[in-house]
């Protein structure tokens, strides 16, 4: 009998998109799984039913997720859907659990085999499942969208009978993903574009696209960047250093788009209010990494607050915002990753703990928490038992440590070996 794969629509009101197309639906039925579809799951996303079940899937309810041998989803399923999960089912996500230990250790208890998929490294064979690219891509094409949207002038130079316009000034700060696709963006839409990053790597990058290059680029520079091309975090004389060069620069520009990420840490502060207060007055500030706490003061999640006549735009999501190119491939890059979860003879799910992508992603199996960056999540908030004096709670969120000192549990492994660290978003 084929097992059963569930695609739901996600309860959060903020998340557009969806863990499967009417592409990768084939595909899964193709591997051998029947596919059920929530009803509306891909509404917000512009994927009708009726595209699903054209597909082959059979559009179902919430409660069919009881059947389900896998979910393929897009965030962390809440508590109350947890509780219709059975056991041993495989979750495939971005579970986001940095920070999040009391939430790893819920998926742990639930007995479900859950893999995040922003742990997927950046190797060659994972680039194709890689959704941090594919969603931090779509974001910085979206934020230099929501700048012109905010800004209220041209960004193109135009030579016009009544005058010259100037092009507006874009300045980048972080080229990952994010920051090269806006880079992309904002040459194609005539501005004139300069970008900073800790990274040596991206210099070459950033003027390829037609950008000039800004950093201190001085010894602590040309070492600044991980194994796994993630940024690693600055020292204090280097973050003052730099904060010097882009104070001048950045009271010139009229649009900055802020994208620096440091993996399980708050999102550096790269700007504050006393470099933008020397903006001239309707300029923009776009904070791609708000939801970490926001690399520029004032930035505020979810809104668009105006400063000394600067407008700072927060908006969550960003990917998101653009749901259903965000979703098309999204749902590619779990495919992918499935397909090497699956016995192509049995057409079932066959795990191979060995597998370098099963060891960076895999968080809980058998009802442990396996992945060694969340040993702490094994003993987040424990159940509470009688005593003769209150205790107070763990904080919900307390950041992950892996030098902790703690007591941890044993050594929770997967049946054949524990995974490595790995690194999150950049």
């Amino acid at each position: 009998m084929a097992q059963t794969l569930f695609i739901p629509k996600e309860i959060d009101t903020n998340e557009p998109r969806v863990g499967g197309s009417a592409e990768t639906v084939k595909k899964l039925i193709g591997l051998g799984f029947t596919v059920i579809v929530e009803t509306g799951a891909g509404t917000a996303s512009r994927i009708p039913d009726r595209e699903f079940e054209a597909a082959g899937a059979t559009i179902g309810k919430a409660a069919d997720v009881k059947g389900a041998d896998v979910v393929l989803k897009v965030r962390r399923p809440a508590t109350a859907e947890l509780k219709s999960y059975k056991q041993g089912a495989v979750i495939i996500a971005m579970l986001d659990p940095y920070g999040n230990d009391a939430a790893v250790k819920e998926l742990a208890d639930a007995g479900v085999t859950a893999f995040t998929m922003e742990f997927m490294p950046r190797i060659t064979r994972a680039q194709v499942m890689d959704v941090l690219s594919s969603q931090a891509n779509l974001a910085g094409y979206q934020a230099v969208v929501d700048a012109a949207e905010e800004y209220d002038r041209a960004l193109p130079m135009m030579m016009t009978a009544a005058g010259t316009v100037p092009a507006a000034k874009v300045f980048i700060m972080g080229v990952g993903v994010a920051g090269l696709q806006a880079i992309a963006t904002a040459r194609r839409l005539g501005a004139v574009v300069t970008a900073t990053d800790v990274r040596p790597a991206v210099k070459e990058q950033v003027a390829s696209l037609g950008a000039k290059f800004l950093a201190v680029e001085d010894e602590e520079f040309k070492a600044a960047e991980t194994a796994g091309g993630y940024a690693k975090e600055m020292s204090k004389e280097y973050q003052a250093k730099q904060a010097a060069l882009v104070n001048d620069h950045i009271a010139k520009q009229d649009i900055v788009i802020t994208t620096a990420l440091i993996p399980g840490r708050p999102a550096p502060r790269l700007v504050t209010r006393e470099m933008y207060s020397r903006m001239r007055p309707g300029s923009v500030i776009i904070d791609l990494a708000v939801e970490r706490g926001g690399n520029v003061e004032g930035a505020v999640a979810g809104k668009i607050v105006e400063v000394d006549g600067i407008k700072i735009v927060g908006h969550l999501n960003v990917a998101g915002r653009i749901a259903a190119t965000a979703s098309q491939l999204y749902a590619k890059n779990l495919v992918a990753f499935f397909e090497t979860l699956v016995d192509k003879d049995s057409k079932s799910v066959k795990i191979n703990f060995d597998d370098e992508l099963v060891k960076a992603t895999v968080l809980t199996h058998g009802g442990k928490v396996v992945h060694p960056n969340f040993a702490n999540a094994a003993v987040a908030a424990p159940a509470a038992k009688p005593a003769a004096k209150k205790v107070a709670p763990a904080a919900k969120d307390a950041p992950v440590k892996a030098e902790a000192k703690k007591a941890a549990p044993k050594k929770a492994t997967t049946p054949k070996a524990a995974p490595k660290k790995t690194e999150g978003e950049a």
